[in-house]
């Protein structure tokens, strides 16, 4: 894992002189691509063939993660978002096996990660429901949360919200539930844990009062929020507000995480548009933010000019 030393100065004032720009998983051209394999066609293999399918697939994604962090670093990106399918079918006793066998070279990425500077976080999938009303569901949720957080740590990456997890609330008016299977969350997962606010299930506020009654810090989405609130515009109060509340939930003001997009068809649109043009005047002084743009860095590389630069003016 990264370094103590290392991870300590990061929490120190602010890590930059202004917003970093983070790159979710992938590119808008070829550059960063991942392979991957259905289970149905995973399990029509022999037992031999499915052993040195995903040690060939894990082999070049690992590499393809390698290279995202190179294309981050030519760019002068220091937020990646990392896909939550770069290993598929861990969960089978030959995906756990070979990953376990990578190990020296999946720890290494940690340690590239730390030297060019560059924070690697997850968003995993939208089917982890914490909070069900399906034990089932909510013991297969546990399970692949807990399959995230043994990636990051065979990946080298810290065990703290430098390297976040971030979730949805779930099942609505459930959050005592939510609460409390967070707290069952195995450490590799819960130290890491942060919940980030939707346009339905889950407003700012809710996800807020959660994030204060478990510990965990809250990744505040400003178009969800201005979604769920019908808000007219970014600058609404409430937008201001909500980013200073949550950026007191992270352990260090320095790694705070936010989230952005604009709709695709009208304002108010769920759906993110390919590029980001309006962005809220509170997020000036965030350090971080993740660019969910279909765009991906054609999004960061506009937002750098028209948004950015004019702060330096």
């Amino acid at each position: 894992m990264v370094q103590p030393d290392h991870e300590r100065s990061l929490r120190t004032g602010n890590v930059h002189a202004q917003p970093q720009l983070g790159l979710v998983c992938i590119t808008a051209g070829p550059a960063v691509r991942f392979r991957t394999i259905t289970r149905t066609r995973f399990l029509a293999l022999s037992v031999r063939d499915r052993e040195a399918r995903l040690r060939e697939l894990y082999t070049e994604n690992l590499e393809r993660l390698f290279h995202a962090l190179a294309f981050c670093h030519a760019r002068g990106i220091r937020l990646y978002r990392a896909t939550s399918q770069l290993f598929p079918m861990n969960d089978d006793p030959v995906g756990t096996a070979t990953l376990e066998s990578m190990r020296t070279s999946l720890a290494a990425f940690g340690v590239q990660a730390a030297q060019l500077g560059i924070r690697v976080v997850l968003h995993p999938e939208q089917f982890v429901v914490l909070n069900s009303l399906s034990a089932r569901v909510v013991s297969q949720s546990i399970a692949y949360m807990e399959q995230h957080g043994r990636i990051f740590d065979l990946l080298g990456l810290p065990r703290s919200t430098w390297s976040a997890i971030m979730i949805h609330g779930g099942k609505s008016e459930r959050g005592k539930a939510l609460a409390q299977s967070i707290q069952s969350l195995p450490e590799s997962v819960h130290a890491r844990l942060a919940l980030e606010n939707d346009e339905s299930a889950y407003s700012a506020s809710e996800i807020l009062e959660i994030c204060h009654a478990t510990g965990v810090p809250m990744a505040f989405d400003a178009h969800h929020h201005l979604v769920h609130e019908q808000l007219k515009s970014y600058d609404h109060p409430s937008v201001g507000a909500m980013t200073q509340a949550a950026r007191d939930t992270w352990p260090a003001p320095a790694w705070q995480i936010v989230h952005i997009s604009n709709g695709r068809r009208f304002f108010a649109d769920a759906r993110h548009s390919d590029l980001v043009t309006q962005m809220p005047r509170a997020f000036r002084t965030v350090p971080w933010i993740e660019v969910e743009a279909k765009g991906k860095e054609r999004a960061i590389e506009l937002l750098r000019s028209n948004w950015l630069n004019k702060k330096a003016e």
